[in-house]
């Protein structure tokens, strides 16, 4: 049987490769604009990392990766920002962003892979860009299933929805998901060993937490697994907590449970003010490996060169703009029984 070949477009940190590579897709090459992706996106993966706007790749640059007759297939995550419910509830829109699932259909119409598959937030189809982008694969004749998937039924501990979509000119396609038991932030990071705020295991530089100043230790302190704000005593209180503005923000300044699944990891995961990032139990935000993990990443991905220091705002952000392995892992699987049933 034919084997898959993927280019990973806006492939970031490779989350998406990682995991289409662990369910037995051959990806190529990965495009992508940030510098610092390029480290973990080949020191993780077969692939190769290409320092490349989308929006100058033509054809000619892609298709050179593909092998004769193997079955192609283009994949990305365009940025997310813009059709988020943050981006939708700002007055001032980044355009560009705007345009790159644009882009993306571009290159659909001029390379006509065999399959196509898109993540992103589910907010996505309200928005004509992704309406557009629908029209560009049906007018090619691409057969499509598309749909918002939970991300704890792929096994990732994370609560957060994502929106998959995949297409082939093969035939008909199917999103296949089993969903297991709910997996929970102490499955996840409960045998990591202990850290303070501020502190880095000598055995792993990506097990490193956030220093906290005197203040928010006493707020972590005082805050309970599952809990807000509103269970500190009034003099550890900002203004921003008794101002109506923030009054309902109660995520923010919080602690995990161990018993359930993550918030939605950010680019802002290891801040302990700027979402439930509070470990559990211990008196910290959670580390740079503890939101890898949460985010499905292998616990040996590293992002950094061994001995090189790392910055957590840097490396949190690779994370948070990063696909969950897991949710690629799936929709590899999708793709390979699609192409072992269609395929001749």
């Amino acid at each position: 049987m034919a084997t898959i070949e993927a280019v990973d477009l806006f492939c970031g940190a490779g989350g998406l490769t990682r995991g289409l590579e662990d369910a037995g897709v051959r990806v190529r090459a990965g495009f992508d604009i940030d510098p610092d992706c390029e480290f973990p996106y080949n020191a993780n993966n077969s692939a190769t990392f290409v320092l490349k706007s989308v929006t100058d790749l033509k054809a000619a640059d892609i298709t050179p990766w593909f092998t004769p007759g193997a079955v192609r297939l283009l994949a990305g995550c365009a940025p997310c920002q813009p059709f988020s419910t943050m981006a939708n509830n700002s007055i001032k829109r980044d355009e560009t962003k705007w345009g790159m699932l644009g882009e993306f259909a571009r290159l659909v119409r001029e390379i006509q892979p065999e399959l196509v598959t898109m993540e992103n937030v589910p907010r996505v189809t309200n928005h004509a860009p992704y309406q557009q982008f629908i029209s560009t694969l049906l007018e090619l004749g691409y057969k499509v299933d598309a749909r918002s998937l939970r991300c704890t039924d792929l096994g990732i501990p994370q609560d957060r929805r994502r929106f998959v979509l995949v297409a082939s000119r093969l035939g008909d396609i199917y999103l296949h998901t089993e969903a297991g038991p709910l997996p929970t932030v102490r499955e996840a990071i409960g045998s990591l060993p202990k850290l303070a705020a501020g502190e880095t295991d000598p055995n792993d530089s990506m097990h490193k937490a956030r220093a906290l100043s005197e203040i928010n230790l006493e707020r972590i302190r005082a805050s309970l697994p599952g809990g807000t704000w509103h269970d500190w005593p009034q003099h550890l209180l900002s203004p921003c907590h008794k101002a109506e503005s923030g009054a309902s923000y109660k995520s923010v300044y919080s602690r995990m449970v161990w018993g359930k699944p993550a918030p939605t990891i950010t680019t802002q995961c290891c801040s302990f003010g700027t979402g439930r990032f509070g470990h559990p139990e211990q008196d910290r935000g959670i580390s740079l490996r503890e939101a890898a993990i949460l985010q499905s990443f292998p616990v040996s991905y590293c992002f950094v060169p061994e001995g090189e220091p790392i910055s957590i705002n840097s490396v949190a952000r690779m994370i948070g703009n990063a696909v969950p392995p897991k949710l690629g892992f799936a929709v590899g699987k999708t793709l390979l029984k699609h192409l072992e049933k269609h395929y001749a």
